[in-house]
């Protein structure tokens, strides 16, 4: 310890990387296999897609293949939407209604009662027929544009792994999100906004977890905006600087970044939060001017206004519109703080949930639609998991991860179908099953990315969205 602390020098309040105990340590010998790591790193970065020069990072950059889709705003249902009583009926809970036959026993996260009937009815809607719930009569008007699976599952009842899972494809926090890996393999083609925002009236209960970057660089995390109230002078907090001009703010940022740079060199240029640094206060100020402009919903007409509806959901639809019709990648919207959806005392208050988002996803969808971006946009709608069958309590349902639905539109799905079953009660996933990292690895594949080649390197493998894991679902693709 004396000859370490005489190498790194008298300044106790120096916290030496490990990267400088290695220089120092046996007079830099240890620097030589240090060297050779960061070299195969590099060369194994130029050969994974997406990584861009340290100037650039958010520079554009080619799919793998033609794309179907280039942008996509996931309607995050937070808290787990019941399947049996949205997009996914059961006569069979109509017959059985109370009782606990063979088959209803799959275990989940709380004690449960017998099946229960859904409270609400469906209907067929379009020339498809897509049987939808009475809950969503707006939405029901655009049933020949839904994809809906009703095969999904995913690895664990709880709200915390599973919004883990739904949006970095891991059930603990240790991985970037969807998001930071699509802005890291295709950039964004607006460098004057965030290319991956996330619209969110609060912290759902694992926070910015489920829109970090991880260990990809730090200008991938993805932008929170809190769309409880998009005044567009104070969404994004001190964006704009009233003591100086334009012109001096450019000048002290030039300078700032002059040093920032310096600093960086002297690190051999591979400190990722400084770079970073760097970059996220370039785009700050760049999105002095935009930032502002596409938060103004004033400037929409009022039949558009009129057509999406009031409330922070509506708001955050129409929000997002904004956005991806400026280039911004990728756009998520969930529903509220916390987990709302999770109706575990009175599935009845799904009606309530369904009412506020109804609405503005039909506007969504026919706006995009009207401005010739429907094609090439894909929407995601869906939660974590699902709810039991089964009863919990009186009225309300458990948590289910072993079968539930979610839909896909546009960008390159095939509308008006549904793939996939669940059992006769919609307890668990039985036909063309999908798995929430085959999910992924199809969404990959409609933005021209082939979700095995798509890979960072970090602590010494290779990672990707998908894991080791992740088929193509071949049968929803148009």
């Amino acid at each position: 310890m004396r000859i370490l602390h005489s190498q790194l020098g008298s300044d106790s309040s120096f916290v030496p990387s490990r990267r400088d105990l290695l220089q120092r340590l046996g007079t830099g010998l240890g620097t030589f296999g240090l060297a050779a790591v960061l070299e195969k790193q590099s060369l194994l970065g130029q050969e994974s897609h997406g990584v861009a020069s340290p100037q650039n990072p958010l520079a554009p950059k080619p799919p793998m293949f033609r794309p179907r889709a280039k942008r996509i705003i996931h309607l995050f249902m937070n808290g787990g939407p019941s399947q049996v009583d949205t997009f996914d009926p059961k006569p069979a809970l109509e017959k059985y209604d109370g009782q606990r036959p063979p088959g209803s026993n799959l275990k989940t996260e709380r004690k449960t009662g017998g099946l229960m009937k859904s409270p609400f009815r469906f209907g067929r809607h379009g020339e498809s027929g897509l049987e939808i719930s009475e809950i969503f009569p707006h939405l029901s008007t655009c049933a020949d544009d839904l994809c809906v699976i009703r095969s999904m599952h995913t690895n664990i009842p709880n709200h915390e792994p599973s919004l883990l899972m739904m949006t970095s494809g891991e059930t603990q926090p240790t991985r970037p999100s969807m998001g930071s890996w699509l802005l890291y393999g295709l950039g964004t083609e607006n460098e004057n906004l965030p290319g991956f925002v996330v619209l969110c009236p609060g912290k759902p209960v694992v926070g910015p977890a489920l829109w970090g970057n991880r260990f990809l660089p730090g200008i991938y995390q993805g932008a929170q905006i809190n769309n409880s109230k998009l005044d567009p002078e104070s969404v994004i907090r001190d964006i704009k600087n009233a003591s100086i001009t334009p012109v001096a703010q450019r000048e002290q940022l030039d300078l700032l970044k002059q040093l920032n740079q310096i600093h960086l060199e002297q690190r051999g240029g591979n400190d990722n939060p400084l770079e970073a640094r760097i970059q996220s206060l370039e785009m700050a100020f760049r999105m002095q001017t935009e930032a502002q402009d596409v938060f103004d919903l004033s400037q929409e007409t009022q039949a558009t206004r009129d057509a999406y509806g009031k409330g922070e959901f509506a708001d955050g639809c129409l929000a997002a519109r904004r956005l991806v019709e400026r280039g911004v990648r990728m756009v998520q919207v969930f529903y509220g703080n916390g987990q709302p959806w999770d109706d575990h005392e009175n599935i009845a208050d799904h009606a309530q949930k369904a009412k506020a988002v109804d609405q503005p996803i039909a506007a969504l969808i026919k706006d995009l639609k009207a401005r010739g971006l429907f094609e090439d946009t894909l929407i995601l709608w869906g939660g974590e998991f699902g709810r039991t069958p089964v009863s919990e309590g009186a009225k309300g349902r458990d948590h289910n991860n072993h079968g539930f639905s979610v839909w896909l539109a546009g960008g390159g799905v095939k509308g008006g179908m549904v793939y996939g079953a669940t059992d006769e009660f919609g307890f668990a996933a039985v036909e063309n099953k999908v798995h929430v990292h085959d999910l992924h690895a199809t969404i990959l594949h409609l933005m021209g990315i082939d979700h095995e080649k798509l890979t960072y390197r970090y602590s010494g493998r290779d990672f990707r969205l998908t894991d080791v894991h992740g088929q193509i679902v071949q049968g929803i693709l148009a």
